[in-house]
């Protein structure tokens, strides 16, 4: 399965969300993170800490054609703000172009725009994810929810938890965090995983 997370803003739980999926098809099968964003997160993420602290292998864009054809899931982090041609090359290019948000107004308007933009493209293949959710029950989730609503949005939402923010910085996933809430921040991401196959 080839999965390719992409956002037109940034500071949405891109790089979050793309290492935790390829963690938890890593649990499926062999498989490959491309980090194809100019800020390399991905890859900054995997060299903090001792050895080998990711369950898959991280590569540049540039190494992808290389090593793709070796891993049964593919997961890419993307550039925030795909232009045109490059929204369409992403959506035409993978099994599921996946689209986190956060639930604030601002983000929601540019989702609707990266929507309006793949329907002009004929894309079907796109799926919504609501990020850095406020686990207190706040009405800003519930609203980006109806704004949502005609579209393919994921159940689960990924709550807004400092154990994500503990993660890139030990150079671990979440599930090796000391933090009594790491548990719960890994069963959002296996809940969008269990989505994703269903």
């Amino acid at each position: 399965m080839l999965i390719t997370v992409a956002g037109f803003k940034g500071g949405i739980g891109k790089t979050t969300t793309a290492v935790h999926l390829a963690c938890y098809f890593s649990q499926l099968g062999k498989t490959l993170l491309v980090d194809g964003d100019p800020n390399r997160s991905a890859t900054g993420w995997s060299k903090r800490g001792e050895g080998d602290n990711f369950p898959f292998k991280v590569v540049d864009l540039m190494q992808a054609a290389l090593y793709s054809p070796k891993y049964e899931h593919i997961v890419i982090d993307t550039a925030a703000r795909p232009d045109q041609n490059e929204l369409e090359a992403l959506a035409d290019g993978c099994d599921l172009l996946l689209l986190p948000t956060t639930p604030d107004a601002l983000a929601v308007d540019a989702l609707l725009q990266t929507v309006d933009l793949l329907l002009t493209l004929g894309s079907d293949r796109y799926r919504i994810l609501l990020t850095m959710v406020h686990p207190k029950p706040v009405k800003l989730a519930q609203q980006a929810r109806e704004a949502l609503a005609e579209l393919p949005l994921f159940d689960t939402e990924i709550r807004r938890l400092i154990a994500y923010e503990k993660a890139a910085l030990m150079g671990v996933p979440v599930y090796d965090v000391k933090d009594r809430m790491a548990k719960i921040a890994w069963n959002d991401y296996e809940q969008v995983g269990k989505e994703i196959l269903s």
